[in-house]
């Protein structure tokens, strides 16, 4: 299938630097709007889960984004825009019923697709993991940049259907765990589940330290596995963030072979939902090397958030 990406690389779609605002706590709750507009009966859905078709019977015109869920799926809620979503798509012309594109997606936080393309965003919010979507998109609800290359002219619509197949969470969602390890880091969270990391003033452990702050619910992650994060990570030395995914507003996906051994270990076997608290000798992150602004003979201390894990690449 064409990709959204390729298809649309002019409104930058994988460059993945904004910072998502959410209006929303990462627990709160939604509720999907009810659409009962006459215009989701001017056409015809068809296609299996993940390869979606429409057939336009009529002219569709709206001056507003109407959508409906069709099936409506029991996965992870679309509650902030600092998620990340993977949905396959197939939109058509409204006024000439023409087929624009069916597309797969790459994984990208709601807040960028509210950028270029607001009404898709509009309809994905408070809907679930497995959901499909069927709605209308004036051309007043995308870029300038997203309508033409879409070959919208002002004042026509896109009649989109929409597979939500991936929502991941937007910060670890797990119950709260009791630990009362002495000497280790305390860790407070932002309203919207970024940590920050208070190290005491006293020596580091000298072995990889591992605490599990939230127990996820979600499935234990392994090395086959792409595995879907946010981290902040300090020197135990300097008491400063040195990298950190929540201030550059986009999740990362790592592979256990992929990071410093300590990383691995801390995450290897932990379930989706939860959040890690580890400690990294020198011997198990970057040894007597420097890198980056990380000193030789660093002790790491390392928040992780366990968002998801990605779906096998497709072609």
């Amino acid at each position: 299938m064409l990709r959204i990406p390729a298809a649309l690389a002019v409104v930058g779609l994988t460059a993945l630097t904004l910072v998502g605002c959410s209006a929303m706590s990462p627990t709160a709750s939604c509720e999907r709007p009810v659409n009962d507009s006459t215009v989701l009966g001017l056409f015809d859905v068809s296609g299996d889960t993940g390869a979606p078709a429409v057939q336009v019977n009529s002219p569709v015109y709206v001056d507003h984004t109407v959508f409906a869920d069709e099936t409506v799926g029991e996965g992870t809620t679309v509650t902030s825009e600092t998620q990340d979503v993977v949905f396959t798509v197939a939109i058509a012309n409204g006024a000439t019923g023409e087929t624009i594109l069916t597309s797969g997606t790459q994984v990208m936080p709601l807040s960028q697709w509210q950028t270029d393309y607001a009404g898709f965003a509009t309809m994905m919010m408070c809907a679930t993991e497995g959901s499909r979507i069927v709605g209308a998109i004036p051309s007043s609800d995308l870029s300038e940049a997203a309508a033409s290359n879409l070959g919208l002219a002002e004042g026509t619509s896109a009649v989109v259907v929409m597979d939500l197949q991936k929502v991941y969470l937007a910060a670890a969602d797990g119950a709260p765990q009791y630990n009362d390890r002495r000497g280790m880091p305390s860790v407070v969270l932002a309203p919207n589940g970024a940590p920050g990391i208070i190290v005491p003033g006293t020596p580091p452990p000298t072995d990889l330290a591992v605490e599990v702050l939230k127990k996820g619910a979600g499935p234990a992650v392994t090395a086959d596995d792409s595995i879907r994060i946010h981290y902040t990570g300090v020197t135990w030395a300097g008491r400063e963030v040195f990298d950190s995914t929540w201030d550059k507003g986009a999740s990362t996906a790592v592979t256990l072979d992929g990071v410093v051994d300590g990383f691995a270990q801390a995450l290897d076997g932990q379930t989706v939902g939860s959040q890690i608290l580890v400690v990294i000798p020198p011997e198990l992150g970057y040894g007597d090397q420097a890198s980056g602004s990380i000193p030789a003979s660093s002790t790491l201390v390392f928040v992780i958030d366990i968002l998801g894990i990605d779906p096998p690449a497709t072609s």
